[in-house]
């Protein structure tokens, strides 16, 4: 008696498996996008005529692409269209203020002026960067905030956003887009 109440949950065991497995081989693969998971956008610079700042982008982008998720900042290839376009100039720094969609343009001027006064060239990359990503100055701030640029004062080196800076970038290209508004034509000029 003992052994037909063992073959008969064997046997309830086995169905409960094979049925378990036919309905998830039936069942659709799960949409990623349902369930939360956003896509990148991809956005590209052009640093060709940034002669003499090309480590600091370099170093500017990779602080953006370790701190956020839904944007990704690569090189242009040469002689593709890049939604940042980044140049050297005499003057002081400054931005078009995005966000950036892709397909879009913008433009960033490192000026030579602020790295004249003292002003750390990787942060002023990673400041003009954030322009374009949607974020204005947030002046005075502390050299904490990447966004309170040339006010931390010479000494601050802090190229990296902090989490409200992440936040706002994050929701700017929250679920794969940039917001609908395309970016403003703003420039924010970073002189003290």
């Amino acid at each position: 008696m003992l052994e037909s109440r063992w073959l008969k949950a064997v046997g309830v065991a086995a169905a409960i498996t094979l049925a378990t497995a036919t309905a998830a081989q039936a069942a659709p693969a799960p949409n990623r996008a349902a369930e939360g998971t956003s896509a990148v956008v991809t956005l590209r610079y052009d640093d060709s005529r940034a002669g003499g700042w090309e480590a600091e982008i370099a170093a500017g982008v990779a602080s953006w692409n370790s701190t956020v998720d839904n944007v990704k900042l690569v090189e242009a290839a040469p002689g593709t269209r890049a939604e940042i376009q980044i140049v050297a100039t005499s003057g002081w720094p400054q931005a078009t203020l995005g966000p950036v969609r892709p397909g879009g343009q913008v433009r960033v001027e490192l000026g030579s002026q602020a790295v004249a006064q003292g002003h750390d060239k990787t942060r002023i990359a990673a400041h003009e960067i954030g322009h374009s990503l949607g974020l204005p100055d947030t002046k005075p701030g502390p050299c904490s905030q990447l966004m309170s640029g040339s006010s931390a004062g010479t000494s601050c080196k802090n190229a990296l956003p902090n989490a409200a800076e992440q936040s706002r970038v994050e929701s700017a290209y929250a679920g794969g887009l940039a917001p609908r508004v395309p970016a403003d034509g703003r420039v924010l000029v970073d002189a003290p």
